[in-house]
Protein backbone atom coordinates (compact mmCIF):
# COMPACT_ATOMS: atom_id res chain seq x y z
CA UNK A 1 0.00 0.00 0.00
CA UNK A 2 1.27 3.76 -1.27
CA UNK A 3 1.54 6.54 1.14
CA UNK A 4 -0.30 8.47 -1.63
CA UNK A 5 -3.52 5.94 -1.88
CA UNK A 6 -6.31 8.45 -0.99
CA UNK A 7 -8.23 5.27 0.16
CA UNK A 8 -5.24 4.09 2.77
CA UNK A 9 -4.52 5.30 6.69
CA UNK A 10 -1.11 6.65 6.05
CA UNK A 11 0.09 5.67 9.59
CA UNK A 12 -1.39 1.91 9.36
CA UNK A 13 1.13 1.00 6.78
CA UNK A 14 4.65 0.17 7.77
CA UNK A 15 5.55 0.47 4.17
CA UNK A 16 4.17 3.86 4.01
CA UNK A 17 5.61 5.55 7.09
CA UNK A 18 8.77 4.33 5.67
CA UNK A 19 8.30 6.12 2.53
CA UNK A 20 7.19 9.22 4.62
CA UNK A 21 10.35 9.22 6.68
CA UNK A 22 12.34 9.03 3.80
CA UNK A 23 10.88 11.56 1.78
CA UNK A 24 10.52 14.09 4.85
CA UNK A 25 13.97 13.76 5.58
CA UNK A 26 14.71 14.53 1.76
CA UNK A 27 13.37 17.95 2.18
CA UNK A 28 14.93 20.73 1.88
CA UNK A 29 13.77 24.53 3.52
CA UNK A 30 11.75 26.16 0.84
CA UNK A 31 13.35 29.15 -0.93
CA UNK A 32 13.07 31.07 -3.68
CA UNK A 33 10.01 33.25 -5.22
CA UNK A 34 7.16 31.57 -3.81
CA UNK A 35 8.90 32.47 -0.58
CA UNK A 36 9.74 35.73 -0.97
CA UNK A 37 6.03 36.64 -2.26
CA UNK A 38 4.56 34.95 0.48
CA UNK A 39 6.58 36.29 3.21
CA UNK A 40 5.63 39.92 1.32
CA UNK A 41 1.95 39.27 1.88
CA UNK A 42 2.15 38.70 5.22
CA UNK A 43 4.54 41.51 5.87
CA UNK A 44 1.87 43.66 4.48
CA UNK A 45 -1.16 42.10 5.37
CA UNK A 46 -0.22 41.35 9.42
CA UNK A 47 2.55 43.58 9.79
CA UNK A 48 3.83 40.78 12.13
CA UNK A 49 6.42 41.38 15.18
CA UNK A 50 9.12 39.16 16.83
CA UNK A 51 10.05 39.64 20.18
CA UNK A 52 12.50 37.06 22.28
CA UNK A 53 14.30 35.80 19.21
CA UNK A 54 17.61 36.05 21.09
CA UNK A 55 16.15 32.95 23.55
CA UNK A 56 16.59 30.99 20.38
CA UNK A 57 19.19 28.71 20.81
CA UNK A 58 21.51 27.81 17.77
CA UNK A 59 20.79 23.95 18.50
CA UNK A 60 18.10 21.97 17.16
CA UNK A 61 15.10 22.88 19.23
CA UNK A 62 11.59 21.43 19.01
CA UNK A 63 9.37 24.65 19.03
CA UNK A 64 5.80 24.31 20.63
CA UNK A 65 3.34 26.92 20.76
CA UNK A 66 -0.35 27.56 20.99
CA UNK A 67 -2.44 26.88 17.72
CA UNK A 68 -4.55 29.22 16.52
CA UNK A 69 -8.12 29.51 14.96
CA UNK A 70 -8.30 27.06 11.88
CA UNK A 71 -4.37 26.17 12.28
CA UNK A 72 -3.72 29.44 10.45
CA UNK A 73 -0.75 30.19 12.52
CA UNK A 74 1.38 28.04 9.65
CA UNK A 75 0.72 31.50 7.19
CA UNK A 76 2.09 33.49 9.46
CA UNK A 77 4.66 31.73 11.25
CA UNK A 78 6.18 29.80 8.58
CA UNK A 79 7.77 32.74 6.18
CA UNK A 80 9.10 34.18 9.29
CA UNK A 81 10.62 31.41 10.43
CA UNK A 82 12.63 31.24 7.42
CA UNK A 83 13.08 34.47 6.50
CA UNK A 84 14.03 36.01 9.54
CA UNK A 85 14.87 33.52 12.43
CA UNK A 86 16.85 31.45 9.33
CA UNK A 87 15.36 28.12 11.42
CA UNK A 88 13.05 25.62 9.14
CA UNK A 89 11.55 23.86 11.87
CA UNK A 90 9.22 21.00 10.20
CA UNK A 91 5.88 20.95 11.59
CA UNK A 92 4.07 18.06 12.77
CA UNK A 93 0.41 17.81 11.11
CA UNK A 94 -2.66 15.07 11.83
CA UNK A 95 -2.42 12.42 9.90
CA UNK A 96 -5.37 12.82 7.93
CA UNK A 97 -3.63 15.64 6.30
CA UNK A 98 -1.82 13.16 4.11
CA UNK A 99 -4.79 10.74 2.92
CA UNK A 100 -4.31 12.04 -0.36
CA UNK A 101 -1.30 11.92 -2.96
CA UNK A 102 -1.79 15.71 -4.50
CA UNK A 103 -2.05 17.12 -0.62
CA UNK A 104 0.66 15.05 1.00
CA UNK A 105 2.82 15.70 -1.32
CA UNK A 106 2.56 19.27 -1.34
CA UNK A 107 2.26 18.78 2.76
CA UNK A 108 5.57 16.85 2.62
CA UNK A 109 7.49 19.77 0.22
CA UNK A 110 6.86 22.67 2.01
CA UNK A 111 8.12 21.02 5.28
CA UNK A 112 5.05 19.16 6.97
CA UNK A 113 5.09 15.90 8.45
CA UNK A 114 3.02 13.80 9.81
CA UNK A 115 2.49 13.96 13.85
CA UNK A 116 3.89 10.42 14.37
CA UNK A 117 6.46 9.34 17.66
CA UNK A 118 8.43 7.71 14.62
CA UNK A 119 8.57 10.69 12.33
CA UNK A 120 9.71 12.88 14.93
CA UNK A 121 12.33 10.71 16.15
CA UNK A 122 13.94 10.46 12.63
CA UNK A 123 13.98 14.32 12.45
CA UNK A 124 15.36 14.77 15.98
CA UNK A 125 18.49 12.30 15.12
CA UNK A 126 18.76 14.10 11.81
CA UNK A 127 19.33 17.07 14.02
CA UNK A 128 16.29 19.22 12.71
CA UNK A 129 13.85 21.56 14.20
CA UNK A 130 10.48 20.18 14.59
CA UNK A 131 7.49 22.56 15.52
CA UNK A 132 4.35 21.23 17.23
CA UNK A 133 1.01 22.49 18.82
CA UNK A 134 -0.11 19.84 21.79
CA UNK A 135 -3.36 21.15 21.24
CA UNK A 136 -4.11 20.32 17.94
CA UNK A 137 -7.68 20.39 16.21
CA UNK A 138 -8.94 20.92 20.18
CA UNK A 139 -7.28 24.82 19.79
CA UNK A 140 -8.05 24.92 16.00
CA UNK A 141 -11.68 24.98 16.76
CA UNK A 142 -11.86 26.72 20.15
CA UNK A 143 -15.04 29.00 20.91
CA UNK A 144 -14.25 32.62 21.16
CA UNK A 145 -14.13 32.23 25.03
CA UNK A 146 -11.12 30.38 25.07
CA UNK A 147 -8.94 32.54 22.68
CA UNK A 148 -5.09 32.05 23.76
CA UNK A 149 -6.07 29.57 25.92
CA UNK A 150 -3.98 26.22 25.80
CA UNK A 151 -6.09 23.47 25.44
CA UNK A 152 -3.87 20.14 25.66
CA UNK A 153 -5.79 18.09 27.39
CA UNK A 154 -3.34 14.70 28.65
CA UNK A 155 -0.96 15.24 25.73
CA UNK A 156 2.71 14.63 27.04
CA UNK A 157 4.20 12.95 24.03
CA UNK A 158 6.13 16.29 23.12
CA UNK A 159 8.01 15.75 26.65
CA UNK A 160 8.99 12.67 25.92
CA UNK A 161 10.47 12.42 22.56
CA UNK A 162 12.07 15.76 23.53
CA UNK A 163 13.92 14.22 26.83
CA UNK A 164 14.82 10.95 25.04
CA UNK A 165 16.38 12.49 21.68
CA UNK A 166 18.01 15.53 24.44
CA UNK A 167 16.27 17.91 22.43
CA UNK A 168 15.78 21.45 23.86
CA UNK A 169 12.10 23.00 24.27
CA UNK A 170 11.60 26.50 23.20
CA UNK A 171 8.32 27.91 23.75
CA UNK A 172 6.65 30.12 21.71
CA UNK A 173 3.46 32.35 22.01
CA UNK A 174 1.51 33.74 18.99
CA UNK A 175 -1.04 36.78 18.71
CA UNK A 176 -3.24 37.32 16.35
CA UNK A 177 -4.31 34.52 14.08
CA UNK A 178 -6.58 33.73 16.92
CA UNK A 179 -8.63 36.72 15.68
CA UNK A 180 -8.46 36.70 11.71
CA UNK A 181 -12.30 35.16 11.66
CA UNK A 182 -15.02 36.55 14.65
CA UNK A 183 -17.58 33.67 15.56
CA UNK A 184 -21.09 33.78 13.67
CA UNK A 185 -21.82 30.72 15.78
CA UNK A 186 -20.00 28.56 17.71
CA UNK A 187 -19.25 24.66 16.82
CA UNK A 188 -20.85 23.48 19.77
CA UNK A 189 -23.68 25.50 19.48
CA UNK A 190 -23.93 24.36 15.35
CA UNK A 191 -25.46 20.95 16.35
CA UNK A 192 -29.16 22.34 17.87
CA UNK A 193 -29.39 25.33 15.67
CA UNK A 194 -31.17 25.36 12.80
CA UNK A 195 -28.35 25.19 10.52
CA UNK A 196 -27.04 22.45 12.14
CA UNK A 197 -30.54 20.72 12.07
CA UNK A 198 -30.68 21.71 7.80
CA UNK A 199 -26.75 20.12 7.37
CA UNK A 200 -28.33 16.85 9.75
CA UNK A 201 -30.88 16.26 7.44
CA UNK A 202 -28.31 16.25 4.03
CA UNK A 203 -26.27 13.83 5.99
CA UNK A 204 -23.71 16.49 6.84
CA UNK A 205 -23.79 16.25 11.02
CA UNK A 206 -24.75 13.04 12.43
CA UNK A 207 -24.81 11.96 16.38
CA UNK A 208 -21.11 10.19 15.98
CA UNK A 209 -19.81 13.62 15.62
CA UNK A 210 -18.40 15.03 18.36
CA UNK A 211 -19.57 18.95 19.21
CA UNK A 212 -15.95 19.60 21.06
CA UNK A 213 -14.00 19.27 17.79
CA UNK A 214 -16.55 21.20 15.14
CA UNK A 215 -15.39 24.42 14.23
CA UNK A 216 -17.22 27.64 14.70
CA UNK A 217 -18.86 29.47 11.75
CA UNK A 218 -16.39 32.48 10.29
CA UNK A 219 -16.56 35.79 9.73
CA UNK A 220 -13.98 37.68 8.22
CA UNK A 221 -13.14 41.30 7.20
CA UNK A 222 -16.25 43.45 6.71
CA UNK A 223 -18.82 40.23 6.61
CA UNK A 224 -16.57 39.00 3.52
CA UNK A 225 -14.35 35.61 3.34
CA UNK A 226 -11.04 37.53 3.67
CA UNK A 227 -9.19 37.21 7.07
CA UNK A 228 -9.08 40.33 9.18
CA UNK A 229 -5.50 41.94 9.00
CA UNK A 230 -4.64 41.72 12.52
CA UNK A 231 -1.64 42.40 13.46
CA UNK A 232 0.49 39.34 14.74
CA UNK A 233 2.86 39.33 17.74
CA UNK A 234 5.36 36.31 17.96
CA UNK A 235 7.08 35.76 21.41
CA UNK A 236 9.75 33.31 22.29
CA UNK A 237 10.23 32.46 26.17
CA UNK A 238 13.13 30.58 28.06
CA UNK A 239 14.24 27.47 26.48
CA UNK A 240 13.74 24.40 28.41
CA UNK A 241 17.10 21.65 27.57
CA UNK A 242 16.27 18.45 28.05
CA UNK A 243 19.80 17.64 27.24
CA UNK A 244 20.19 15.85 30.86
CA UNK A 245 17.22 13.27 30.09
CA UNK A 246 18.51 12.16 26.65
CA UNK A 247 18.16 8.10 26.15
CA UNK A 248 15.73 8.07 29.40
CA UNK A 249 12.26 7.44 30.24
CA UNK A 250 10.60 10.15 32.34
CA UNK A 251 8.55 9.32 35.33
CA UNK A 252 4.82 10.66 34.86
CA UNK A 253 5.96 13.67 37.56
CA UNK A 254 8.84 14.62 35.73
CA UNK A 255 6.97 14.91 32.77
CA UNK A 256 4.23 17.20 34.41
CA UNK A 257 6.50 19.28 35.74
CA UNK A 258 7.98 19.79 32.20
CA UNK A 259 5.14 20.43 30.69
CA UNK A 260 4.20 22.72 33.02
CA UNK A 261 7.00 24.87 32.87
CA UNK A 262 7.05 24.90 29.34
CA UNK A 263 3.08 25.75 29.35
CA UNK A 264 3.81 28.31 31.78
CA UNK A 265 6.31 30.11 29.41
CA UNK A 266 4.11 30.06 26.59
CA UNK A 267 0.97 31.76 28.46
CA UNK A 268 3.77 34.31 29.76
CA UNK A 269 4.66 35.36 26.13
CA UNK A 270 1.03 35.19 25.37
CA UNK A 271 0.31 37.65 28.44
CA UNK A 272 3.25 40.09 27.22
CA UNK A 273 2.22 39.86 23.86
CA UNK A 274 -1.22 40.95 24.05
CA UNK A 275 0.01 43.83 26.41
CA UNK A 276 2.75 44.71 24.07
CA UNK A 277 -0.52 45.03 20.95
CA UNK A 278 -2.91 47.29 23.07
CA UNK A 279 0.57 49.46 24.00
CA UNK A 280 0.91 50.11 20.30
CA UNK A 281 -2.51 50.17 18.91
CA UNK A 282 -2.49 53.79 18.51
CA UNK A 283 0.50 53.49 16.06
CA UNK A 284 -1.81 51.46 13.60
CA UNK A 285 -3.17 52.92 10.60
CA UNK A 286 -6.91 53.63 9.90
CA UNK A 287 -6.94 51.55 7.16
CA UNK A 288 -6.30 48.40 9.43
CA UNK A 289 -8.52 48.95 11.86
CA UNK A 290 -11.61 49.64 9.82
CA UNK A 291 -10.48 45.98 7.91
CA UNK A 292 -10.20 44.07 11.83
CA UNK A 293 -14.05 45.46 13.31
Amino acid sequence: MSLFDPDSDPLGDREALRVHIERALEVSAPQGLALEMTYRVVKSLFDPLIVGAGNIPRRPCLFVGNHSLFALDGIVITPLFLKELKRFPRGMGDKFLFGHATIAEFMLSNGLVMGNPEVCTALMKDGQDVLVFPGGAYEAVKPATKLYELQWKERYGFVRLAALHGYTIMPFGLVGPDEFYGHLMEGEDLPDSALGKLLTRLGLLDDNIRSDILPPIPVGSLGTPFPKPQRCFLGFGKPVNLTRYKGKSLTKKTQERIRSQVSQEIETQLAQLLELREQKKGSEGLLRRLLTL
